[in-house]
């Protein structure tokens, strides 16, 4: 057979018969898998049939068609790691896109039971509470501004956080978690 020109069906069908099975075989030791090896051959024979009049061996034919075929493996070991690769990202972004809507949610949830359980606290400690925990004053200047004394404030501020303690007690880990995060 002209390796230059076009093979006939003759040629080709000995060609396969010939060397499918110790291709398969070759294909085999880089796929590790029987049929994806089988069905790279056939693939590999399916193109090498429709492109015969374009083939140009310049090297022996067995050489030419094992290293077809060891290219054509690499290349499937080669998308079978980028797909791989592409569903472990894809997992993880998932999961973390999860992890997050549950996160806003229990933030949402938690941000809810704080305001109600503030908005319930008696007046006069609400007025404390917020001062010393949103503006940011110290007990001394909320005495001042208040006109009350510092203990009343230091009395208020403590009933204030052991009755938020005791209302947002389901939350506390959260909370906790929370607090460590923004101190960081």
């Amino acid at each position: 057979m002209n390796l230059n020109s076009s093979i006939t069906l003759s040629e080709f069908e000995n060609l396969f018969k010939s060397h499918y099975a110790e291709l398969c075989a070759f294909a085999n030791k880089y796929l590790e898998d029987v049929d994806a090896a089988e069905e790279t051959v056939q693939a590999f024979f399916v193109k090498f049939w429709e492109n015969r009049e374009t083939v140009n061996i310049k090297t022996s034919q067995r050489s030419y068609i094992f290293t077809a075929i060891k290219n054509a493996c690499l290349n499937q070991i080669k998308h079978i790691k980028i797909r791989e690769e592409y569903k472990v990202v894809n997992l993880r972004e998932k999961e973390d896109s999860q992890y997050s809507v549950d996160e806003e949610f229990e933030a949402s949830e938690l941000d809810q039971k704080i305001r109600k359980s503030i908005e319930s606290l008696p007046e006069g400690r609400r007025r404390v509470f917020i001062m010393s925990r949103f503006e940011g004053l110290k007990y001394k200047e909320i005495a001042e501004k208040l006109n009350i004394s510092i203990k009343t404030v230091e009395n208020q501020m403590g009933s204030a956080l052991k009755y938020l303690k005791s209302e947002l007690s389901d939350y506390l880990v959260t909370l906790v978690l929370m607090f460590n995060f923004f101190m960081k």
